[in-house]
């Protein structure tokens, strides 16, 4: 009887073992490619519209069936002071705005997908819900995309509309609070990811 215990044990542990190295297996992921990526985040003040470049994100996507677009995980990061807007000042009042002393990265993590439309030759609408942390302050958001599957590679594009303060970030101002810097900020990306 023993013995026989020992067998269906011993069977049933080989059994999951095989379906967790398939599961593994089915399960497809893709990492950023920082050189081929693009982040730019748009505002306005009150002299003139600004631009900030990302110069430095990394992230992956897992997914349970890339050809399906079926998405199991996100992750993205930026690097908060390797936003550029090719000005030193303007930077350093938006490294100060967001406290990057404090906190270094800028994150989101997908939490859920809302809806995935094929739209043919591998290309799909994408309706998702994530955490986004900015300057310590996280907070659920929509986020929808567009998402394009070709040879392995994975492209998402899309843009985001946020205010600062929603995050308890004040906007930035300048010479002596002359020049003040807008509440609602574009984000626009065209981010890469490959295995």
């Amino acid at each position: 009887m023993k013995r026989v215990k020992y067998t269906l044990k011993k069977t049933w542990s080989a059994f999951a073992l095989f379906i967790a190295v398939v599961a593994l297996g089915n399960a497809q992921q893709v990492n950023l490619k920082n050189q081929e990526s693009s982040l730019q985040v748009l505002g306005t003040s009150s002299l003139h519209d600004w631009e900030v470049v990302a110069k430095e994100q990394s992230g992956s996507i897992t997914f349970k069936d890339m050809e399906a677009a079926e998405i199991e995980k996100i992750s993205f990061e930026v690097i908060a002071e390797s936003l550029k807007s090719g000005k030193s000042g303007m930077d350093k009042n938006i490294y100060k705005a967001l406290n990057t002393n404090a906190h270094k990265k800028i994150s989101y993590q997908l939490v859920t997908v809302k809806g995935v439309e094929a739209k043919g030759n591998g290309k799909f609408n994408v309706k998702t819900e994530g955490d986004l942390t900015i300057s310590g302050t996280k907070k659920r958001v929509p986020l929808d995309f567009t998402l394009e599957i070709s040879g392995g590679k994975v492209r998402l594009t899309g843009e985001k509309k946020l205010k600062m303060t929603d995050f308890n970030v004040t906007p930035p101002k300048a010479l002596m609070g002359t020049i003040t810097t807008g509440n609602d900020i574009t984000v626009k990306f065209n981010t890469v990811f490959n295995k």
